[in-house]
């Protein structure tokens, strides 16, 4: 696996990389960005496999995370190489932004103000910023990521479509632990009776999709429970909703493919997760 850390070295090998498949991450690596390395290789007809390590300060609003972000440099260069990854892009931020950003990417505020986007202002702006300006960088044929974060995956997938990229975006199924906790570089902060709790997110999402499959449509109720029982043990939800899987409005009762989304803090630790139903 080669490493590059400026943009010149990175394209100066894509001209003859044939077709790319490309997985961006902020690093701290664990098995669901694994996961896309691997399905680059066996679901893909690519000839080179890129992925990419830059933790954005853009997305990191005021008071979140952004210096104590685990940064695990070489331990992720050896899971990567492992994988099968060809080359890896890990610019530091002179080379991603030698000056101040002042043009970005504008989402459709109907789909980047609502859930994450109204507890995170602008995150959704600056992630299809900087994954604008790596599909610029790489020129990736395809491109994958995680369902975990299904609002970011709706809105780039909108990106792509209205601003007519060369690029796929796939997306894959979240990669979860033996007791359905998503996996996520941020598991990384809870204690060890966090941990233990966490999974419960994970188990009010499923009885709601499973209220939801059975023919309920009382979709208020169902959130309002799961809701209270989260806040029973200790969280501090932001939301759990069941919305439309097309762009996350509202449901109309009569149908059509759903998807349940949830956000809370456990302790300190602010994790997000979803399913299909």
């Amino acid at each position: 696996m080669r490493i590059h850390t400026s943009i010149a070295s990175l394209r100066a090998v894509r001209i003859q990389a044939g077709r790319v498949a490309f997985a961006p991450t902020m690093g701290n690596l664990h098995d669901g960005h694994i996961s896309l390395v691997h399905a680059a290789r066996k679901h893909t007809d690519a000839d080179t496999i890129i992925t990419s390590i830059f933790v954005n300060r853009l997305q990191f609003g005021q008071g979140e995370d952004f210096d104590k972000y685990p940064r695990t440099f070489e331990a992720d260069c050896e899971r990567l190489a492992a994988a099968g990854v060809d080359h890896l892009f890990a610019p530091d931020e002179a080379e991603m932004y030698p000056q101040p950003q002042r043009y970005y990417v504008e989402p459709d505020p109907e789909h980047a103000s609502i859930l994450e986007g109204a507890f995170r202002p602008g995150h959704f702006r600056s992630v299809a910023t900087v994954v604008l300006k790596l599909f610029n960088i790489v020129w990736p044929d395809v491109a994958l990521f995680g369902k975990k974060d299904y609002q970011q995956v709706m809105v780039l997938k909108n990106m792509v479509r209205e601003l007519a990229l060369p690029t796929e975006v796939i997306a894959l199924d979240t990669v979860r632990a033996a007791d359905g906790l998503a996996q996520s570089s941020r598991n990384g902060y809870l204690s060890a009776d966090e941990r233990a709790e966490a999974p419960r997110l994970y188990r009010q999402l499923s009885a709601v999709a499973e209220a939801v499959r059975s023919g309920s449509r009382d979709f208020t109720r169902l959130e309002a429970a799961a809701l209270a029982e989260l806040e029973r043990h200790g969280w501090k939800p932001d939301y759990l909703t069941v919305r439309r899987r097309a762009d996350l409005q509202l449901p109309e009762r009569l149908g059509g493919s759903l998807v349940v989304l949830a956000a809370a803090r456990l302790g300190t630790t602010r994790l997000i997760d979803n399913i299909e139903i």
